[in-house]
């Protein structure tokens, strides 16, 4: 078993973030929303985004690399916030890391199951996420009896770093892809894919009001504050304001431009790092 970082990094060390590209910064802006006093060293793998079609084992080697490189930052834990990662790679990762790992598809699927009156589950994301099953069976693990219809919605990650937010052709996708869930008659919906949150109004218009959208940024962020604490490993904030680092693989223009979208907030400077 390799094993990567310090066994006991100080409660002063930063979170590691990461994800296929910029889509993960929906969990860094919940992160610093929940734990305003941590430092977040943030890689978006830009250079091979997307992760969705690509097969698992590519997946995890890419997130091996990652994780290697985060460690060797100082990281006090990783927070897996790209989903397709989280699917494939989480167990070897928790295997082979000796800080903790936090994924987004176990938080997701404890709010889901909290959320729904019914039992009856929507899960979309991409085409790795839903083919690999992981909200399915980690669904499947707090309620056996929930009935859970997936759907990858491949398109919806090109629209929304177009921009086109809230336009009739995002609609006319949306009801496209949406239509099983409709007809499932869903009364939650798991956003497994970290740009959907963005999609979010026009998601729920199409489903309607009775369904409930559940973003597991929001939930792993809390889950990611529990085990730090549980590990003594919360930062005092002590030295002010917090400084994060920003990393991409590739096209650094194109994170600054399209971080702020999803960050809430401007970054300032992205650097640049190729692995692989």
């Amino acid at each position: 078993m390799t094993s990567h970082g310090p066994d006991h990094a100080p409660a002063s060390a930063p979170i590691g973030v990461f994800d296929s590209g910029i889509g993960g910064l929906t969990v860094v802006r919940e992160l610093m929303r929940q734990l305003p006093r941590e430092r977040i060293i943030y890689f978006g793998d830009t250079a091979r985004v997307p992760y969705g079609p690509k097969s698992p084992d590519t997946v995890r080697r890419y997130s091996r690399e990652i994780s290697a490189f985060l460690c060797d930052q100082g990281v006090k834990a990783i927070v897996v916030a790209c989903n397709t990662a989280s699917a494939h790679a989480l167990p070897l990762l928790r295997q082979e890391l000796a800080v903790p790992v936090i994924g987004v598809a176990e938080p997701g699927a404890q709010a889901a199951v909290t959320a729904s009156r019914s039992g009856r589950i929507g899960v979309i994301g991409t085409a790795g996420t839903v083919g690999s099953g992981a909200y399915d069976e980690a669904i499947h693990s707090l309620h056996p009896a929930a009935a859970v219809t997936s759907r990858a919605c491949p398109l919806f990650v090109p629209l929304v770093e177009e921009g086109w937010l809230d336009t009739e052709a995002t609609r006319l996708i949306a009801r496209e892809y949406l239509a099983p869930l409709h007809d499932a008659d869903v009364d939650t919906v798991v956003l497994g894919c970290t740009h959907y949150p963005l999609l979010k109004p026009v998601i729920g218009d199409v489903l309607g009001e009775g369904v409930t959208l559940v973003d597991p940024a929001e939930q792993t962020a809390a889950q990611t504050a529990r085990v730090l604490a549980r590990l003594g490993l919360r930062a005092n904030g002590d030295g002010g304001a917090p400084a994060h680092r920003f990393i991409a693989s590739d096209a650094p223009e194109q994170f600054l431009r399209l971080g702020q979208r999803f960050l809430g907030a401007a970054i300032e400077r992205v650097e640049t790092l190729t692995l692989g």
